[in-house]
Formats: structure tokens, sequence, C-alpha cells
């Protein structure tokens, strides 16, 4: 292993005056360019353009009915929940406020990028090659400010269709119920669902997923497992090397009339980019992180279904379709937020954690979910999710 310091290191670019002027530009930012992050999530959020205050009016109303999906909730799961103020903001509000608050697990997760990256140099991966020394270079160089767009952008997208803050089923600090009017407004204009059942609906969700992860030993054992995923990605020295050079054979059978459309193609891959590999850490916490978000989102779901039915009465069943089918189309920011953060919430994932809060409660009762919020000892294993009768009889015997 070498000795030298990534200052000591010989310069690829020291040819190069255009990259080498590049890199000490790009040098000293740190393992994320959280500049870039800031300006993409604003610039995806808003399109570019300026977007309005929530008005007076708008608030109130959500306050109001704020106050009648808490006693639903709480009614429903026999929990009164410690509710604070309920937050209205723009997208861009949103996109600033998510990126701040899970920007613990996007250093954690450029850190380990790059220190494993190091360490591959170190043992001497690209020495004797300068090509591969050259890209390396160029890859420790741009990651920074590629990763920060790219978390960035994925951010931004997201705030364009989030409607609150419990939309990704990973805790947050602080734990409050903030909501999107604009994207609650837009969906229930394209669905024609009258505007304020819309907003109850979501904001049972919210309150819900609030409740649930005001327990702490439910809050910890997801957000460990996430922080563990974030810090588990393990670098492919040669992915950025082995991309390019398959370029060529790509623009011979796609694109040899486009050039910029196939390396534009070829550069948006985030395991380029990023030089990031699932790692045998990720792969064998997966099921237990897998478990837990499928109960989470099964439990919430139960609770929203029966406070829907309360509320909104005839639209309840209608808004909840609407809602599915958004949640699992799968876009590039929902793959790359599975990727990074390691939350998977397709058909599959909603379906088994509504059959396990299903059958807890068919065998029961109403009452069968509350270990989950009260017992540090509840948290079922991935046999139990989809055997509730096995978990049951677990809390049964301690």
């Amino acid at each position: 292993m070498s000795d030298e310091s990534p200052e000591e290191r010989p310069d690829p670019f020291s040819g190069l005056p255009l990259f080498g002027d590049l890199a000490k530009a790009l040098s000293g930012q740190g393992p994320l360019n959280w500049d870039a992050a800031r300006q993409f999530a604003q610039l995806g959020a808003s399109g570019g353009t300026a977007e309005p205050n929530v008005t007076p009016d708008v608030r109130l109303r959500y306050e109001e009915l704020a106050r009648i999906a808490r006693l639903h909730v709480g009614d429903v799961i026999g929990l009164s929940p410690e509710l604070g103020d309920v937050r209205a903001v723009t997208r861009t509000q949103w996109a600033a406020e998510t990126l701040e608050a899970y920007r613990h697990l996007f250093t954690e997760m450029a850190t380990a990028l790059g220190s494993s990256s190091d360490a591959g140099e170190e043992e001497g991966g690209d020495a004797g090659d300068p090509m591969m020394a050259m890209m390396a270079g160029l890859s420790r160089m741009m990651a920074p400010a590629m990763l920060g767009m790219s978390i960035g952008s994925m951010v931004g997208r997201f705030a364009t269709r989030a409607f609150g803050t419990h939309d990704l089923p990973i805790p947050r600090e602080p734990e409050q119920v903030t909501l999107v009017p604009a994207n609650i407004d837009d969906f229930a204009t394209q669905w024609e669902i009258p505007a304020d059942e819309m907003r109850l609906w979501v904001l049972a969700h919210e309150i819900a997923g609030f409740t649930l992860y005001q327990a702490g030993h439910l809050r910890d054992a997801i957000s460990d497992l996430v922080r563990r995923h974030a810090g588990g990605f393990r670098p492919d020295p040669s992915a950025v090397a082995d991309k390019l050079s398959s370029l060529d054979v790509d623009l011979d059978d796609r694109a040899a009339d486009n050039p910029l459309a196939a390396l534009q193609q070829a550069l948006s891959d985030p395991e380029l980019l990023l030089g990031a590999v699932t790692s045998p850490e990720q792969l064998a916490q997966r099921p237990q992180l897998d478990a837990l978000v499928a109960v989470v989102v099964g439990y919430t779901d139960w609770i929203v279904d029966a406070v829907a039915v309360r509320v909104v009465g005839g639209s309840a069943l209608r808004i909840a379709e609407a809602v599915r089918r958004q949640r699992v189309e799968t876009s590039a920011s929902d793959a790359f937020v599975e990727q990074l953060l390691g939350i998977r919430i397709g058909d599959d994932q909603v379906a088994r954690g509504k059959a396990f809060a299903q059958g807890v409660v068919d065998r029961a009762g109403d009452d069968g979910l509350l270990p989950l919020l009260e017992r540090a000892d509840s948290l079922p294993t991935p046999a139990e999710v989809d055997a509730p009768g096995l978990w049951l009889a677990r809390l049964a015997d301690q």
C-alpha cells in the first residue's frame, strides 16, 4: 500500500491543462458537492420558475382538516398521536428540507465510495496503465459533482409528486407532518377527486406515518438499516473504463447516427457515474430492511383505509387505487432511490405489507398490531412478515 496522501499522488492530468484546471476547481469539496445538490434539487422541484407561496387560507384549511384526521387516526390505532404543527410548503421547500434531512445518509454513502476507491488505488489497481490511471483520476475528480447533481435531481423530481414527508418511509429528524398542497391539489384535479377528500386522505397517511415513527424501536431499526445500506456501497474501479470501452459497440448497434445521444445514455448509468456496486453486506441485510419497510407500508395503508372509509366515504377506494398507481410506477428517480437507500415500495412490497397487517387483524382484532408500537421485541422477522400467525405466537410466548 502506498503512503502517498491524495495531494501527493501523481497528477494524471498534468499534460492536459483543461482537466488540470477543472481538477483544481473541484478539489477540496469533500465526497459530495452540496452546492450542486441544492441547485439541482431546486431546479428539479420548480422547473426553473418562481413558485408562489402557500396561501394563508390553504394553510388554515389543512390545520382544520388535520384535527379531524388526527382524531380518527388515534381512534383506529388506539393511541392518540402527539401531533405538532402541520406544515404546508412549496415543492422547492420540500426538496430543500428533504435533501437536508437525508444529508447524513448521502454523505455516508459518498464517503464509503471515496474511501473504498482510494483503497483500491493504493493497492495498485491502475498502476502501470496510463489510461486506467486517467480514468480513475477523472472519476475521482468528477464523482463529488456528479453525485451531487444526481442526488439533487432525484430529490427535485420527487418534490414534483410527493404529497408529504412520509411518501418515502424513512425516518427523519425532526419527525413532523409536512405537506405539499400543490401536488395534492393537482392530483385531486387530475383524478377528479373533491379537494377536501383528497386532503383528508393525505393527512390520514401522513399522521399515520408520523405516529408509527413515534415508536423509537421501529424508527431506530429502519434508520440503522438504511444507514448501513447507504454506507455499504463498494466501487468497481473498472466500471467507467468497461462502460466507455463498450460505447463503440453501442454506437454501431443503436446510435451510429447520434453519438451524443449514445454518450448521454452511457453516462446516465448510476453505476458508471458513481462506480458503485451492491456489496455482500447490503445483500445480507436486504431481507430485514425489505421486511420492516413492508410492515410500515402495510400498517400505514391499513390505518389509512380504515380512516378513509369514515371521513372520505365513497371516494376512499378510488383515491387508494389512484395513489397505488402513482406509487408503483417506476421512474428513473425511484430506481435511483432504491439503489442508494435500499427502499423498495413496488406492488409486491405493498401487497406483502397489507397481507401481514390484515393477517394480524383477522387473528387478533384491530388491536393486534399495537405491539409494533409498544414493544421493542415486536419487530417481525422476514419469515414472520409472510406468516403473521408465527409473529403473534412468538409475542404471546414472551
